[in-house]
């Protein structure tokens, strides 16, 4: 009886896997898979080969020596101990699975996969016989699972579980993970439903897992549990209890109207939405998803395609909300970004998902990923003092393990099919197959992109066939030019961003594109007020950075001239080998930008993505700005006819600041950006603070671009009481630099530490270049500056 039990157990497995689901009937494109797509160029290649030999083994290696492998053997009993690290620490083990499964796929390695069925072997043993699979409950708190959906993460976890299963079932067809995800999944659904429990996670993720899930083994049951789970969100008629803006628990998905909460956990969400709305064609769940698309890019989101712009919650801030030295912009939620790009293109069938696809990968996730492999960034900033660095790894390690899951995938947004075509969404070198309805076509890339624009497609039909070609037209690319074997082709996209091409098709077809990579200098709206007066340089799918290593060790000082005759240079010993771009700025200066993916790789110093452009007022345009021309725009390219007169140069812009200490979310640049707080708990400025060193003696100080006579300062001092642990200072001394030697002024008066005002000190005219304030913190409390001026 037993085995005749365990005989038809198994054969409902192989039958429900062997089942699948159909294609999702509302969902116009269908994605070329990953494993049908080679890469081999220049540019990605190596990096799929550094994430697949360095990163994936550095990843292992970390969650072998950081205990997260040991939880799962502990809580299978293969091993005793307590449990180790953050209760969501599962997750991480899981994403390294998926991302190891995705390589396997494309570059079968018997090393990398006895590694990897050593780790699933220790989950299996890891779950409980109910199907429940989660080492922080089993180990730490029996008897409490559930009790907290909205913070402690299990169902997030089994998301990623979810996932990883199906890339490795999809990679190797071996059947163990993917049995473990199925029970669980059972498990789940047992426990939540339409008049079962009600909650729903904390941190989004199960519900795009389950549709994977759905997709592989055909069981309608795991659709319906991811849909569940959606319409119960911020759904105060089947919960009492809601979890707030924060995990976008506030209201009903489908009367979401603004892009809120923690950055990620949007991501994840609306990327689940746009999967069960592919399959069930919910109106509601469809307008959602355009409304907060297009408040993301719109209002907020970064020149780089990064998204969450305060550290505090991990948040998006509000509508033009962009500060750039504190800009949080976490490596995964330019992650989830893409995925759900990624998704939406698949359901429009349009150009403009793709367009902010290739944005966000060439630089807020790539930026993200340390060129060695073995380092990444948590936190994204576009301008940095110098003491911003990856790290090898995180206790709370989502970044550097979703970034060796989601690089391999990378394949798989190249292409996509429709009933009557192909689509060229990415151009990478190298070989994909797509199957259409009247034939197998091989299609083939050979291009230096983004290094040069000009892209050779090789169409090659099974048997000749008559289809559309449909090539993205990057919306920075204004004058595209097209040729078939040879003849020039009209190229103008249509309203969906693409250039088609209909013909019949012959084996052996060439295509050629060519993208012209003009540098451009890009401003935002002007109610931006982080970049007023600046601009950004972007080539190609490319935005560009200036470091201080570059450029004479400062890089905020940097006015473009009027005219910066860009000139571009091909170094191929820098940086892995990268085009950089130099200009003309005010002051005789050549200065020198390179890819912002590539920055923080050599000596440590300054870096910033908008610099000043001669023409444009520094000032923040007023409350009521200017706005014509920006419709449906958040950056549009510099029109140079729009500048003003030349400017001359403020003395903020030949002062150059440092600091004994800065905390890591504040920056020493709040004290030159000219914005004049309102008062001293102003927390709509970007600020400078010394925290979290308390009662001690600090410095801050201007260096001066060039030796200057000054005879007055005026600070305005940060005190966030009662709700924050900075207050005014205790005291506070003045010094010039005279060659080596630090002097203090003389004849000073003033030296004030008064709230919600300038505090001006006077003192004997100094002639230096060097001006430093010497500062001691009240005992048990730290302090900071929002603005500081010199005369």
């Amino acid at each position: 009886m037993k085995r005749a039990c365990l005989w038809l157990f198994l054969m409902t497995m192989v039958a429900a896997v062997a089942a699948r689901a159909d294609e999702p009937a509302h969902r116009k494109l269908k994605a070329v898979p990953f494993t049908a797509v080679q890469v081999r160029d220049t540019f990605w290649a190596p990096r799929l080969q550094v994430n697949r030999e360095i990163s994936l083994p550095h990843n292992f290696k970390w969650c072998e020596d950081t205990g997260r492998f040991d939880n799962f053997a502990k809580a299978g009993g293969l091993m005793a101990g307590e449990f180790e690290g953050i209760y969501f620490n599962d997750s991480d083990v899981y994403k390294v699975l998926e991302g190891a499964s995705y390589s396997l796929a494309d570059h079968p390695d018997p090393t990398l996969e006895r590694m990897t069925d050593e780790v699933i072997a220790k989950i299996a043993a890891a779950q409980r016989s109910d199907g429940y699979l989660n080492t922080y409950y089993t180990l730490k708190e029996p008897g409490n699972e559930w009790t907290n959906c909205g913070v402690m993460h299990e169902l997030y976890c089994a998301g990623h579980l979810f996932e990883a299963a199906v890339a490795h079932f999809r990679a190797t067809q071996k059947r163990t993970l993917l049995d473990v995800a199925i029970r669980f999944a059972d498990y789940i659904d047992n426990r939540f439903g339409p008049g079962k429990a009600v909650d729903v996670p904390g941190h989004e993720e199960i519900e795009l897992a389950l549709v994977k899930l759905f997709e592989v083994t055909g069981q309608q049951r795991y659709l319906d549990l991811a849909q569940f789970f959606l319409q119960a969100r911020g759904n105060p008629a089947q919960r009492k209890q809601l979890y707030g803006v924060y995990c976008q628990d506030h209201q009903p998905v489908a009367e979401q109207a603004e892009i809120v909460g923690h950055a990620v956990r949007a991501m994840y969400l609306y990327a689940g939405v746009a999967d069960v709305a592919a399959y069930t064609g919910d109106e509601k769940f469809v307008a959602t998803m355009n409304r907060l698309w297009d408040d993301v890019v719109l209002h907020k989101m970064y020149i780089t395609g990064g998204i969450g712009a305060r550290h505090e919650g991990e948040a998006f801030g509000d509508r033009y909300e962009l500060p750039n030295d504190s800009a949080y912009c976490e490596t995964c939620a330019a992650i989830g970004l893409a995925l759900w790009a990624h998704r939406l293109n698949l359901l429009h069938a349009d150009a403009h998902y793709a367009d902010i696809l290739e944005r966000v990968i060439y630089n807020g996730v790539l930026a993200g990923i340390g060129m060695d492999g073995q380092h990444y960034f948590y936190v994204n900033p576009l301008a940095a003092d110098g003491n911003h660095h990856r790290q090898p790894f995180y206790p709370c390690a989502c970044c550097p393990t979703n970034a060796v899951r989601f690089l391999p995938s990378l394949p798989g947004y190249v292409y996509a099919t429709s009933s009557d075509g192909i689509y060229v969404n990415l151009y990478v070198a190298g070989d994909g197959s797509a199957q259409l309805k009247d034939a197998p076509v091989s299609i083939s890339q050979v291009t230096e992109y983004p290094w040069d624009g000009q892209v050779k497609l090789t169409v090659s039909p099974a048997a000749p066939c008559t289809f559309d070609l449909h090539l993205r037209i990057p919306s920075w690319c204004t004058q595209a030019a097209l040729a078939v074997n040879g003849a020039p082709t009209p190229c103008q996209p249509n309203g969906k961003g693409y250039a088609v091409l209909r013909r019949e098709w012959k084996a052996g077809d060439v295509v050629d594109l060519q993208l012209p990579l003009d540098v451009r200098r890009t401003e935002a709206h002007p109610l931006v007020t982080a970049d007023a007066g600046r601009v950004a340089l972007e080539r190609g799918p490319l935005v560009y950075c200036f470091e201080a290593v570059d450029n004479g060790g400062q890089v905020r000082q940097i006015m473009l001239e009027r005219d910066p005759q860009f000139t571009l240079q091909w170094q191929a010993d820098l940086l892995g080998g990268i085009t950089v771009i130099h200009a003309r700025a005010r002051g005789d200066r050549q200065v020198t930008a390179v890819p912002y993916y590539a920055w923080d790789h050599r000596a440590a110093g300054p870096m910033a993505v908008w610099v000043r452009q001669d023409g444009r007022p520094r000032a923040p345009q007023p409350d009521q700005p200017d706005q014509a021309g920006w419709e449906g725009r958040l950056y549009r390219p510099l029109e140079p006819q729009t500048l003003g007169p030349s400017l001359p140069l403020e003395l903020s812009d030949l002062l150059i600041p440092s600091a004994s200490h800065c905390w890591t979310r504040d920056s020493v640049q709040a004290l030159v950006d000219g914005r004049e707080p309102q008062h001293s708990g102003d927390q709509s400025l970007p600020r400078f603070t010394w925290w979290d060193h308390q009662g001690t003696t600090e410095w801050v100080q201007y260096e001066l671009a060039q030796p200057m006579t000054v005879r007055g300062t005026a600070v305005y001092w940060f005190d966030d009481e009662p709700v924050g642990q900075c207050r005014i200072p205790a005291t506070w001394r003045l010094f010039y630099r005279a060659g080596d030697t630090w002097r203090e002024v003389a004849h000073a008066s003033g030296f004030g530490v008064a709230k919600d005002t300038f505090n001006r000190t006077t003192f004997e005219p100094v002639t230096t270049d060097a001006l430093r304030m010497e500062v001691q913190l009240q005992p048990g409390f730290s302090a900071g500056i929002l603005e500081w001026k010199i005369e």
